[in-house]
Formats: structure tokens, sequence, C-alpha cells
């Protein structure tokens, strides 16, 4: 039988990498993604994806999409109460594990573990340890189309805000930047990948600086005959 996996969503290359990782084990069976979604603004919290967007990537991955509505601005005590919820709902759906996709940040990891701890999922982590510049250049090769929709401007210059990444982009980064953003240098937004039936048609929206991050929106292309997310 199957381990049945929800997978945290962040709308980014990571988890989007992992989604196409886990797809390779004949064993594993992804059934979900699990996104926390900021209620004020109908955005995925810290990448700043929108909603309609969030759906369209879900779309794309034949998956169903579990949103975790969360207030703004919203405690850690809500957080978690929000998360434990979220567990107990997909264990009670006979759902055995959660995925993430985390590289290397040994806190965050153990963070989670604590999390899961006595919950009847278990954490799965199926990028660990690989080295990200190699990983990153994976992602572009196989076709990965990942938009860099936030980033912090003291890591990484603002010019690279609404780009997407690429080999060339990549061997622009300051050489202290982790190619993966893993230390928060930079978020993005997936739009086209092999793990997904077809690309996501989007365009550049504003680009804003908000406490202390530059944000670059994104914006779904309607496509003709296309139907409206609900």
């Amino acid at each position: 039988m199957k381990k049945k996996v929800l997978l945290s969503w962040s709308s980014g290359k990571d988890s989007a990498w992992a989604l196409h990782v886990l797809r390779q084990n004949e064993a594993v069976e992804v059934v979900g993604l699990l996104t926390t979604v900021n209620q004020e603004f109908n955005r995925v919290a810290m990448h700043g994806t929108r909603q309609e967007l969030l759906r369209l990537q879900a779309q794309a991955a034949s998956l169903p999409l579990w949103e975790v509505p969360l207030p703004w601005p919203c405690s850690n005590e809500v957080y978690e109460a929000a998360m434990r919820k979220a567990c107990a709902d997909a264990v009670a759906q006979g759902i055995t594990a959660m995925a993430f996709g985390d590289l290397f940040l040994e806190d965050i990891r153990k963070y989670r573990e604590d999390r899961l701890r006595g919950t009847g999922l278990e954490p799965v982590f199926p990028l660990w340890g690989c080295v990200t510049r190699d990983l990153a250049l994976q992602m572009v090769n196989a076709g990965v189309r990942a938009r860099i929709v936030c980033l912090d401007p003291k890591k990484l210059p603002a010019a690279f805000a609404g780009q997407d990444i690429t080999a060339e982009s990549l061997n622009q980064f300051p050489p202290e930047v982790d190619p993966c953003g893993e230390n928060g240098e930079f978020h993005t937004f997936v739009h086209a990948g092999p793990m997904f039936r077809r690309p996501i048609p989007v365009e550049s929206g504003e680009v804003v600086t908000r406490e202390g991050f530059v944000y670059a929106d994104v914006l779904p292309v309607e496509e003709k005959g296309a139907k409206t997310v609900a």
C-alpha cells in the first residue's frame, strides 16, 4: 500500500520540486497540497502569491488544495492551532505523512518534526541535503520556471525581483546568496515545470517595498475559453 503524503506547498520552486521528486517514488502517493493563506489579503504568507494563482497551481498539478486560512496579523499560537487542526483532518482521511521542501536548515527541520510529533503524521524531507547550486540548475534544466516574487534587498539586489531564475541569473547572484534562497534571500512562484500538466500563463505586476522586503506581484493571464477560478 502506498504511503499517502500531504505536501506543504509554498507556491515556490522547492515545494514544487519536492512534488516532482515524490512522484518518482512508487511507494508514495501525494494526495494534496497544504498552504496557509493570509485572509486579509488572499495571498500565500511570505511569498505573496495571489490565491487565484495558488489554485491554478493545484489544478495544473492535478491535486486537491488544502487551504489553511490565517488572520492578519497572526500570532504563533493561532498559526499552530490552525496547523494542528489541518494535521488532525489529514489523519482522519488516512494520510500518514507530511512532506516539506526544506534543504539544510536544521532548526527549521527540528521545528517541523517537533510540531508533527504525536499527530500521526510522519515528516518527510525529499530534498534534504541536496547541494543547492546543483539543485537549482537541475530545476532550471528540467523546465522549472520560477519567478522571484519576494526578496531581501540586504542580501539580493532589488533588480532581481520579478525575474525568472535561469542559469544565467544564478551566475549573477552575489556569492554569499544561496542559489535556492534557503537562507531567506528570496522566494519564488512556479508557473511551469514537470510537476504541472501545463504552464500557468502569467504576467508581471507592480513591484513594491514593504517592511524591508521587495515584492514583485504576479498576475494570472486569462486564456480564451478558460473558466474563472472559484
